[in-house]
């Protein structure tokens, strides 16, 4: 599965990505909070790393990796971590559903998306 169109709308903090007809937008503190770095998901199973403060995260930039993925970099120095073309559509398809969780697990630590 490969994009169709990629689009970074720096107005809105957006990442536009199509999939043929199914077509996303993932802002950017959604894709930082959901990294797909070792900083973030840990080693394995429970040692993932609640994100916090990340409400006004921006993404600076954006490279391909080969035919298969995307580097993100953000503001925040945040650039570990590569978004395979499955993760990003998995991250568009379960959108709603993974900020929930977010969404609920911050709300669990008494923690904020605002920054400290």
């Amino acid at each position: 599965m490969t994009p169709t169109e990629i689009t970074l709308h720096q107005q809105s903090n957006l990442l536009e990505i199509a999939f043929g007809e199914d077509r996303f937008n993932l802002p950017a503190e959604y894709l930082r909070v959901y990294s797909p770095s070792a900083e973030v998901r840990g080693h394995g199973p429970g040692q993932e790393v609640l994100q916090v403060g990340k409400r006004n995260v921006a993404i600076s930039g954006i490279e391909p990796v080969g035919q298969y993925a995307l580097q993100i970099t953000f503001d925040d120095s945040h650039d570990s971590g590569l978004y395979s073309w499955e993760y990003l559509y998995e991250l568009g398809k379960y959108q709603q559903g993974l900020w929930h969780d977010y969404l609920s697990k911050l709300e669990a630590a008494g923690a904020s998306r605002d920054p400290q």
